[in-house]
């Protein structure tokens, strides 16, 4: 039983202003895990007023300096990788072979890949006699969602840091104990006091405070396009930058050749993982019309080999994070039988023998059409909708016809047409053949999917203003 009942705030576990608790639930066994607390506006306050007051000494610490910070941020991450890879099991119900594997490194490889690119990133340059200079842009909120909790925390500290900014990180409510190691780690990695504070909360309270604060210079924040227009709204009135990473509803378009049944099947993987909940999973598969009865028999072949279970034993995935995605999964699963999808694999309900946990079954829709409400809305959950096209024009129409721009994925033999397939999708990330792990690769969304990049090199835009200084040079001399 883990209680939280602290904030990390210039530097120190503080006791909230008032205290007011939460239960953290364990989505594998529907038990109480942990408490936190909750925050309010005195709390925000606070730690906002800390970052503030570092801003103004951490803003000029030299490059070597913050590449130093954050070398030893791994160095205690690493000692921590295994509590942290626990702590994503127990608060969301990753497998563990999903947290050690891939939920605890992604954390550690943001961090490393912010350090590779402060080594030789251009922060001042000169054009003429002006000088251009990138500054950071100041105090950072950060927003960050229960899915890839250490993901969503570090790609966005990382380049904050690395950049210079101060920070106050809000993570998911409902799977925040990662995010407390992950504030040990700050810590004991010897952060300058103000420079990263931690408070706990709910959107409505904690996350409004943060977006609407008059001394927060951005937000950045990660989740669903609901929220997301709500964080914008908060932020407007004071004119701060406004990041945001948000839903996804992408295509998969399989070409019609010789490597069509192992597209199907590694695009039903691909979903399955993480049990459907990633913003980018390629959850609409398109097809070749006159295939479908082929995609039909290789989906529900990959489907019924995922086998659901508890997190701590073998199975692929595990639960979904709360009885609230739980029942809006079943909902809209639901919803695909009533407007006549036809149900290859999965459907309602929980699987056998799993009575207790928010588990759901691994469910594939086929004859889908791009009007049902399973292939518009984004279901986070392990469903796979197939929709057939008879040609490759009326694929990418499909595909692009969604309020939705994050991510696309492409599979076929032929490089050039799968590279002009590529050229034509309206999406932030485009993937091929199942290509993909690259850290330095942006990473965001066109239209209703946010604005905005992270990870890499182009994280580092993000947090940065850049400063134009007039006559910087003599004239003679930039002659």
């Amino acid at each position: 039983m883990r209680d939280y009942l602290k904030f990390y705030i210039d530097g120190a576990w503080v006791d909230p202003v008032q205290l007011k608790t939460l239960d953290v639930i364990n989505p594998a066994t529907e038990a109480v895990a942990g408490r936190i607390a909750l925050g309010a506006q005195a709390d925000v306050d606070r730690a906002v007023a800390a970052a503030r007051k570092a801003f103004e000494s951490f803003s000029r610490t030299s490059r070597q300096e913050r590449i130093e910070l954050l070398q030893a941020i791994v160095a205690e991450y690493q000692k921590r990788f295994g509590d942290i890879a626990a702590a994503v099991t127990e608060e969301m119900g990753a497998p563990v072979n999903l947290a050690q594997r891939a939920q605890a490194p992604i954390g550690m490889g943001h961090l490393s890949t912010a350090i590779e690119v402060l080594k030789s990133y251009e922060f001042e340059h000169d054009r003429g006699p002006t000088r251009i200079i990138k500054e950071p842009i100041g105090v950072c909120a950060f927003i960050t969602p229960w899915n890839w909790p250490l993901n969503q925390i570090a790609c966005k500290v990382a380049p904050a840091l690395a950049v210079g900014c101060t920070m106050v990180l809000k993570p998911s409510e409902i799977a925040p104990f990662s995010a407390q190691i992950f504030a040990e780690v700050m810590d004991a990695a010897g952060v300058p006091k103000g420079v990263f504070n931690l408070i706990n909360g709910d959107g409505p309270t904690v996350g409004a405070a943060l977006s609407s604060h008059p001394d927060v210079d951005m937000v950045s924040f990660t989740g669903s396009t609901r929220a997301g227009i709500e964080v914008a709204k908060a932020a407007a009135p004071t004119v701060k930058r406004v990041h945001q990473e948000l839903g996804g509803k992408s295509p998969n378009i399989i070409l019609d050749d010789e490597t069509f049944a192992k597209g199907v099947t590694a695009g039903v993987r691909q979903v399955m993982n993480n049990s459907g909940q990633s913003c980018n999973a390629p959850t609409r598969m398109l097809v070749p019309a006159g295939r479908m009865g082929e995609a039909i028999e290789a989906s529900r072949a990959a489907a019924e080999a995922t086998t659901v279970g508890d997190p701590n034993g073998n199975a692929h995935i595990g639960p979904v994070v709360s009885e609230t995605q739980w029942n809006k999964i079943q909902g809209l699963i639901k919803k695909g039988i009533e407007e006549g999808a036809t149900l290859v694999a999965g459907g309602p309900g929980k699987p056998e023998g799993l009575d207790v946990g928010y588990y759901v079954k691994p469910t594939v829709f086929a004859n889908v059409t791009n009007d049902m409400t399973i292939a518009k809305e984004e279901i986070f959950g392990p469903v796979v909708a197939i929709l057939g096209y008879d040609s490759l024009d009326q694929a990418i129409a499909i595909g692009n016809d969604t309020e939705y721009g994050l991510a696309a994925y492409i599979w076929g033999a032929d490089q050039a047409k799968v590279r002009e397939t590529a050229s034509r999708l309206r999406a932030g990330q485009v993937s091929i053949n199942g290509g993909g792990g690259d850290l330095m690769a942006p990473f965001g969304g066109f239209k209703m999917s946010g604005n905005g990049r992270e990870w890499g090199d182009h994280a580092f835009a993000e947090f940065l203003e850049v400063k134009a200084v007039l006559g910087y040079t003599p004239k003679q001399a930039a002659e």
